[in-house]
């Protein structure tokens, strides 16, 4: 069975455990790590203690209101790195701003979905996530 190993950038609680358990029951196999704000997942990346021995991920999901850095700064650091910047990111956030689907889109996000407000229609569309970005699209190897 296929294994995927996911980033989860995300400060909300609620979401955190909506999007793990939603991923939790999908047909793959995935590895999860959380972290809760910018600087922590740049650090994450970049494998600062004690995320040294973290492996990178297939997959980011990213929010883009997130503490200390936002997601915005995040993505752009991701898509200049020339270690993981083939990372596919997905921003998943509440934000339907025209402003930071633009941004986003220009710094070049792989897919940008806004939060549903209602839990199981939340939980279709991290579904969806796994549907497409992990049965479907074909990701680059590992590093």
């Amino acid at each position: 069975m296929k294994t995927i190993h996911i980033l989860l950038v995300e400060d909300n609680e609620g979401d955190i455990l909506l999007t793990t358990e939603a991923l939790g029951e999908g047909k793959i196999v995935n590895s999860i790590d959380v972290v809760k704000d910018g600087w922590e997942a740049l650090q994450y990346l970049d494998k600062v203690a004690p995320y040294n021995n973290s492996p990178y991920p297939d997959l980011i999901l990213l929010d883009v209101n997130l503490p200390k850095l936002n997601g915005h700064e995040v993505l752009n650091k991701i898509k200049t790195s020339e270690v993981y910047g083939h990372i596919p990111v997905i921003m998943l956030t509440t934000s339907s701003s025209e402003k930071d689907i633009f941004l986003s889109y220009k710094n070049h996000a792989n897919c940008y979905i806004t939060k549903p407000v209602e839990v199981n229609d939340f939980i279709k569309v991290v579904s969806s996530i796994e549907d497409f970005w992990i049965s479907v699209v074909q990701l680059p190897k590992k590093v």
